[in-house]
């Protein structure tokens, strides 16, 4: 008796976990949905928060990220300031 209770145990266990793969896959999908999203919004988050360049040139370079490509990132490092940056001194 108490194996036909084991084996009606198992039964029930391997059909939830095959009932529940879809919701794991979905899951995961969004998990490596958001993943992408987080990839591809952290050169610009890299940008906004820099200190190479400022204002206009700033807004150039993640627009470049957005409407070209992400290596526009890549050129960032190399590049940028395309214009040297005028510090002024008072004192």
């Amino acid at each position: 008796m108490d194996l036909i209770k084991n084996l009606c145990t198992i039964i029930v266990f391997l059909m939830l976990a095959v009932l529940a793969l879809p919701l794991i896959g979905a899951g995961l999908g969004l998990m490596f949905v958001i993943a992408a999203f987080f990839v591809w919004l952290l050169p610009i988050l890299i940008i906004l928060n820099s200190d190479k360049t400022s204002g206009g040139e700033k807004l150039a370079w993640i627009l470049a990220i957005i409407f070209l490509s992400w290596f526009a990132w890549i050129f960032y490092f190399l590049l940028a300031p395309i214009k040297p940056r005028r510090d002024y001194w008072y004192e």
